[in-house]
């Protein structure tokens, strides 16, 4: 029984991100070559592993940008910024700022396998 176990996490497992050339970028109608699929099966699948792949880059972006803040605010560093000048800097508010040094923190102290 292993085997639908391995399908179901690479089923589970986002699609890679490629880049898009330049020329294809500066068409607002260019989006990762979506446009051009007439199967509807297949531009279903597709984006729904682009979507996939996108929000694990998001998670993991937003998880660098809490070590970060936390190592930005970190007491031990002469030039520590305080949390309204790390909000400042990433453009959130100075609680959401608090929030991500707390998390950032909590990332530093006990790292995910």
């Amino acid at each position: 029984m292993a085997q639908p176990e391995r399908n179901e996490r690479q089923r589970l497992r986002p699609a890679p991100l490629l880049f898009e050339p330049s020329e294809a970028t500066a068409d607002p109608e260019h989006f990762f070559d979506l446009e051009s699929m007439d199967d509807p099966k297949e531009l279903l699948t597709r984006a729904t592993e682009l979507t996939l792949a996108f929000r694990a880059a998001t998670d993991r972006a937003v998880e660098f940008q809490a070590v970060a803040a936390a190592q930005l605010a970190d007491p031990r560093r002469f030039d520590r910024l305080t949390p309204a000048d790390i909000a400042e800097r990433a453009e959130w508010t100075e609680d959401y700022a608090k929030k991500m040094i707390e998390f950032g923190r909590s990332l530093l102290n006990d790292p995910r396998p």
